[in-house]
């Protein structure tokens, strides 16, 4: 594997209008761009953090993975995300070496990133996303 560092925490929250207040007064963050991404169900919101990010996960429709995420395990860590170097590389390299993935390739994220998931069950329960910014 390529990791170049943490890329950021995705944390899931029923309301960005509710939480954004929370990372930047009490906290002294302050958030940098909301964005929809709406393959993904999902309106995003991002703090810088050193090297990494938050990003705050709100779900726009109830049937979509933060929705369905929520519903059954409340806010809270929902994935952690690594900087890579050639993703597609990284995620044939996981599956020949038995990682199970859900994604096998890249699709679009926030930001304009390439994404990929790995499995939680491969992973002892983390839900690890791959991230790579495109030059």
């Amino acid at each position: 594997m390529n990791l170049s560092h943490i890329e950021h925490i995705g944390i899931a929250v029923k309301s960005l209008e509710e939480a954004i207040p929370f990372w930047e007064e009490k906290l002294g963050l302050k958030c940098y761009n909301i964005e929809e991404v709406t393959e993904q169900k999902v309106k995003t919101a991002f703090f810088m953090i050193g090297q990494s990010k938050i990003e705050l996960l709100e779900s726009t429709d109830p049937d979509g993975p933060i929705g369905k995420f929520i519903e059954k395990k409340g806010e809270g860590i929902h994935h952690l995300a690594f900087a890579v170097k050639g993703i597609e590389n990284q995620l044939e390299e996981l599956s020949e070496n038995g990682v199970q993935l859900i994604d096998h390739q890249p699709r679009k994220g926030a930001e304009g990133l390439d994404i990929a998931f790995l499995h939680p069950k491969a992973t002892h329960g983390v839900l690890i996303e791959l991230c790579e910014k495109k030059a």
